[in-house]
């Protein structure tokens, strides 16, 4: 059974930082591309970052200079630090694995308020 399971979200101020984890289990995950999406109120699910199996980055226009992806094979995690948060930030942030199909994990929510 593959599963997909993030934490570390929660409420921060403008400026602030959090970092999220995502551990997969279930998947040779070492083969996989795996990404954080997020999704607002109202909006559509969108791209924060991606990393490949190499290690090849790619990261929304939003995310670039404040976000930073990483993973690691050896603890089947991905990781998304996120820095100088903004109030837009707010979001259901999503984990995907990818490979020969898309998986999700069930999402954090990241609040950033005054």
């Amino acid at each position: 059974q593959v599963q997909l399971v993030e934490s570390g979200g929660g409420l921060v101020q403008p400026g602030g930082s959090l970092r999220l984890s995502c551990v997969a289990s279930g998947i040779r995950f070492n083969i996989y591309r795996m990404g954080w999406y997020r999704q607002a109120p109202g909006k559509q699910r969108e791209l924060v970052a991606t990393i490949t199996s190499g290690g090849t980055l790619n990261y929304a226009d939003s995310a670039k200079g404040r976000f930073t992806i990483s993973r690691d094979n050896a603890k089947n995690m991905v990781y998304l630090q996120m820095n100088s948060l903004k109030l837009e930030d707010t979001a259901v942030y999503y984990c995907q694995g990818t490979w020969s199909r898309e998986y999700w994990g069930q999402g954090t929510q990241v609040t950033v308020s005054s």
